[in-house]
Protein backbone atom coordinates (compact mmCIF):
# COMPACT_ATOMS: atom_id res chain seq x y z
CA UNK A 1 0.00 0.00 0.00
CA UNK A 2 1.31 3.49 -1.04
CA UNK A 3 1.95 5.62 1.90
CA UNK A 4 0.36 9.36 2.44
CA UNK A 5 3.05 11.78 2.30
CA UNK A 6 3.61 13.45 5.83
CA UNK A 7 2.46 16.75 4.17
CA UNK A 8 -0.69 15.51 3.30
CA UNK A 9 -1.67 13.07 6.54
CA UNK A 10 -3.50 15.54 8.36
CA UNK A 11 -5.46 15.98 5.36
CA UNK A 12 -6.12 12.08 4.68
CA UNK A 13 -7.21 11.55 8.40
CA UNK A 14 -9.79 14.51 7.86
CA UNK A 15 -11.41 13.10 4.90
CA UNK A 16 -11.40 9.64 6.27
CA UNK A 17 -13.03 10.50 9.20
CA UNK A 18 -15.64 12.81 7.25
CA UNK A 19 -16.09 9.53 4.95
CA UNK A 20 -16.72 7.51 8.05
CA UNK A 21 -19.14 10.02 9.74
CA UNK A 22 -21.18 10.51 6.46
CA UNK A 23 -21.14 6.40 6.49
CA UNK A 24 -22.64 6.50 9.98
CA UNK A 25 -25.07 8.99 9.03
CA UNK A 26 -23.88 11.52 11.81
CA UNK A 27 -22.57 13.95 9.07
CA UNK A 28 -24.37 14.72 6.18
CA UNK A 29 -22.79 14.31 2.63
CA UNK A 30 -20.91 17.40 0.70
CA UNK A 31 -22.58 16.44 -2.60
CA UNK A 32 -25.46 13.98 -3.12
CA UNK A 33 -26.79 12.71 -6.54
CA UNK A 34 -30.76 12.53 -6.45
CA UNK A 35 -32.18 10.56 -9.67
CA UNK A 36 -34.80 12.27 -10.98
CA UNK A 37 -38.55 10.62 -9.85
CA UNK A 38 -39.54 11.14 -13.53
CA UNK A 39 -39.42 12.33 -16.92
CA UNK A 40 -41.29 13.22 -19.79
CA UNK A 41 -40.07 11.45 -22.57
CA UNK A 42 -42.46 12.35 -25.00
CA UNK A 43 -41.49 15.80 -24.88
CA UNK A 44 -38.03 14.92 -24.42
CA UNK A 45 -38.33 13.02 -27.96
CA UNK A 46 -40.47 15.85 -29.53
CA UNK A 47 -37.93 18.49 -28.66
CA UNK A 48 -35.58 16.65 -30.60
CA UNK A 49 -37.84 16.33 -33.79
CA UNK A 50 -37.41 12.70 -33.72
CA UNK A 51 -39.47 9.81 -34.23
CA UNK A 52 -39.76 7.30 -31.59
CA UNK A 53 -37.74 5.16 -33.99
CA UNK A 54 -35.37 7.32 -34.84
CA UNK A 55 -34.91 8.70 -31.17
CA UNK A 56 -34.25 5.33 -29.73
CA UNK A 57 -31.47 4.55 -32.45
CA UNK A 58 -30.15 7.75 -32.38
CA UNK A 59 -29.42 7.40 -27.92
CA UNK A 60 -29.66 3.65 -27.55
CA UNK A 61 -33.40 2.29 -26.49
CA UNK A 62 -34.90 0.20 -27.86
CA UNK A 63 -38.01 2.01 -30.10
CA UNK A 64 -40.51 -0.89 -28.06
CA UNK A 65 -39.10 0.93 -24.66
CA UNK A 66 -39.57 4.85 -25.91
CA UNK A 67 -42.86 3.72 -26.36
CA UNK A 68 -43.84 2.12 -23.36
CA UNK A 69 -42.33 4.62 -22.04
CA UNK A 70 -44.56 7.53 -23.61
CA UNK A 71 -47.53 5.11 -23.23
CA UNK A 72 -47.18 4.68 -19.19
CA UNK A 73 -47.12 1.15 -19.09
CA UNK A 74 -43.25 1.07 -17.92
CA UNK A 75 -41.15 3.77 -16.49
CA UNK A 76 -37.18 4.65 -17.46
CA UNK A 77 -34.96 2.89 -14.70
CA UNK A 78 -32.74 5.61 -13.03
CA UNK A 79 -29.88 5.42 -15.38
CA UNK A 80 -31.96 5.95 -18.13
CA UNK A 81 -34.25 9.03 -16.72
CA UNK A 82 -30.41 10.43 -15.96
CA UNK A 83 -29.56 9.84 -19.91
CA UNK A 84 -32.88 11.46 -20.57
CA UNK A 85 -32.57 14.32 -18.56
CA UNK A 86 -29.07 14.99 -20.22
CA UNK A 87 -30.66 14.40 -23.71
CA UNK A 88 -33.02 16.80 -22.95
CA UNK A 89 -30.66 19.54 -22.31
CA UNK A 90 -27.61 18.47 -24.53
CA UNK A 91 -29.00 15.98 -27.36
CA UNK A 92 -26.15 17.09 -29.75
CA UNK A 93 -23.48 16.42 -27.15
CA UNK A 94 -25.13 12.94 -26.07
CA UNK A 95 -25.20 11.41 -29.77
CA UNK A 96 -21.45 13.20 -30.37
CA UNK A 97 -20.48 10.65 -27.42
CA UNK A 98 -22.65 7.71 -28.33
CA UNK A 99 -21.02 7.98 -32.19
CA UNK A 100 -17.35 8.51 -31.19
CA UNK A 101 -17.57 5.19 -29.02
CA UNK A 102 -19.42 3.27 -31.52
CA UNK A 103 -17.05 0.52 -33.63
CA UNK A 104 -15.92 1.64 -36.75
CA UNK A 105 -16.87 0.15 -39.64
CA UNK A 106 -14.69 -2.00 -41.37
Amino acid sequence: MAEVPARGRGEFLEAMQQAADIMLGTRPAARAWHKPASVDVRAIRAQTGMSQTQFARRFGFSASAVREWEQGRRQPEAAARTLLLVIASRPELVAEVLAAAMPRAA
